[in-house]
């Protein structure tokens, strides 16, 4: 047992993760299973950084607890791990839940035998009557089970671990700490061999806890989608432009829209004052306006009360120029998101280049992604935000012709079903003289939807008129796609065979 000069207990940092990753691996040793990637802590810290405990030991991680809050009514108790997370994307995470879900328990083993478990319990415990939550429930490995599965059921081994018969470094420690057994759960992780694939579902119930009047919850289930399918024209400088801008603000706000979608490069008009210069120089003066548009956007944003996605234009970051946009917030903040794949014109005309980051947003109405135009018609990228629990994928395109709207609409219908989401896309309209490489356009603005019983049979929500300027709104239920997620007909994301592939970025 180790001599330790200094102990903390404290929430989960993202700065810690490099060590936390040594600890898991010395405490899941003869499992990989029982370990976490990068991404996986920071959704977590994001979503519920109280939840997520670490007790530090003379600058080393002893041990770590995490957690989600969820609406157990929603899953019962024959759930599994996989169901219970979100199929690892922690979707599942509800702020107003009734029950702390514990995700994760450990301590490194050079620090076992010093009841630092218990301080993590604990601290769970206190959490929990905190948030005055009904219950801490977990599922338990039971990591010495597969020494007695030849001549013990599970519930027999359980049954002699209580009476002290059998001694399970698991299950033994959570009895000790004032949890009971609701019922065996089998197949509950897949390749935990120690515990023969069972776990036992433990709980804790806080007797401090206060039934309180049901109440307006902060997240939205039903989200109004405002679409603006924008008409390209001249306009005398930003200013008369963002009268336009404002106008369709003001509209889909009127209509109680929780977000409002522009096209990409809805700012092309412009570039007419730079015509006389150079495609690639044009597109490189329209960047200068682009951190004043985001300001102006931010503003709309706070003062009509939606969140707005700017559809894209070009910035500068160095001797690079990308297309960009943002999501500007109604509560003020927002966040920049880059386009990755430039199609090949934009390359030649333009020089674009492709950014190299891609993340769900948290927003008010549940996590949401942004894809520009060409990005949507590669699907690792909509799956990557699927497992990081996307339920509205928001797509601002630009085409001149049918041939590459057909592109952009049919692969964004295949992102709604295989990935189980919303879809929404937005273009421009009409034509734009006076600029090159922009003459023409072509759209038809459209969410799209998942296809299953609960949804419209077509996978298509609503539509614009082709080719006319106006605004498309449209409600999506949020939880539907949780029915869809656990009883659809069939569950692309659940069915997946993660055992044969995996999508996942390259660390940079």
């Amino acid at each position: 047992m180790r001599e330790i000069q200094k102990i903390e207990l404290r929430q989960l940092e993202i700065s810690d993760f490099k060590n936390l990753t040594e600890s898991m691996k010395a405490a899941y040793e003869n499992w990989s299973g029982g370990w976490w990637d990068e991404h996986h802590i920071q959704k977590l810290i994001d979503i519920f950084p109280e939840g997520q405990l670490v007790i530090v030991a003379d600058d080393e991680i002893a041990g770590c607890a995490l957690s989600l809050i969820v609406d157990y009514d929603k899953f019962g108790d024959n759930h599994t791990y996989a169901k219970i997370t979100g199929n690892y994307t922690f979707s599942t995470h509800d702020p107003n839940g009734d029950v702390i879900y514990g995700i994760e328990v450990f301590i490194k083993p050079d620090f076992r035998g010093l009841r630092l478990g218990r301080r993590l319990y604990d601290a769970r415990k206190e959490l929990c009557e905190n948030l005055n939550l009904e219950a801490v429930v977990f599922g338990g490995r039971i990591p010495n089970y597969h020494k007695y599965s030849n001549e013990l059921t599970p519930r027999q081994y359980i049954d002699k671990v209580k009476l002290k018969e059998l001694y399970d470094p698991t299950l033994t420690f959570q009895l000790s700490n004032d949890f009971h057994v609701n019922k065996v759960i089998k197949g509950y992780m897949p390749g935990d061999d120690e515990s023969e694939d069972y776990a036992v579902l433990l709980e804790w119930n806080n007797i401090y806890y206060v039934e309180q009047e049901p109440q307006l919850s902060d997240q939205k289930t039903v989200v109004r989608l405002g679409l603006i399918q924008w008409q390209m024209r001249p306009y005398n400088g930003i200013d008369e432009l963002f009268e336009q801008i404002e106008f369709f603000v003001d509209a889909v706000s009127g209509y109680k829209s929780d977000f409002a979608l522009f096209p990409e490069f809805f700012n092309a008009p412009l570039m007419a004052k730079y015509n006389h210069l150079s495609e690639a120089e044009a597109i490189r003066k329209l960047a200068e306006f682009t951190d004043e548009i985001r300001e102006r956007f931010s503003k709309l944003a706070i003062s009509y009360n939606v969140n707005i996605i700017t559809g894209s234009m070009p910035k500068m970051d160095g001797p690079k120029l990308y297309n960009v946009g943002f999501l500007c917030r109604r509560d003020g903040t927002f966040e920049e998101y880059t386009k990755m794949h430039v199609t090949p014109d934009e390359a030649k005309y333009w020089g674009l280049t492709g950014g190299d980051t891609i993340k769900v947003y948290e927003t008010d109405c549940g996590p949401i992604g942004v894809l520009i135009c060409y990005d949507v018609e590669f699907p690792e990228l909509p799956r990557i935000l699927a497992n990081d629990g996307m339920n509205i994928l928001f797509v601002p395109f630009l085409t001149d012709t049918q041939n590459g709207y057909s592109r952009v609409r049919y692969c964004a219908r295949a992102r709604a079903i295989e990935n189980e989401c919303y879809v929404a896309i937005a273009g421009s309209v009409g034509n734009l003289p006076k600029v090159e490489n922009m003459d023409i356009q072509f759209a038809q603005s459209v969410v799209f939807t998942p296809c299953d019983f609960a949804f419209p049979t077509t996978g298509i929500k609503a539509e614009a008129t082709p080719n006319t300027e106006m605004i498309l709104v449209a409600d999506v239920d949020l939880d539907l796609l949780w029915t869809l997620h656990n009883k659809g007909a069939v569950r692309n994301l659940k069915d997946r065979r993660t055992d044969v592939y995996d999508i996942r970025l390259k660390k940079k």
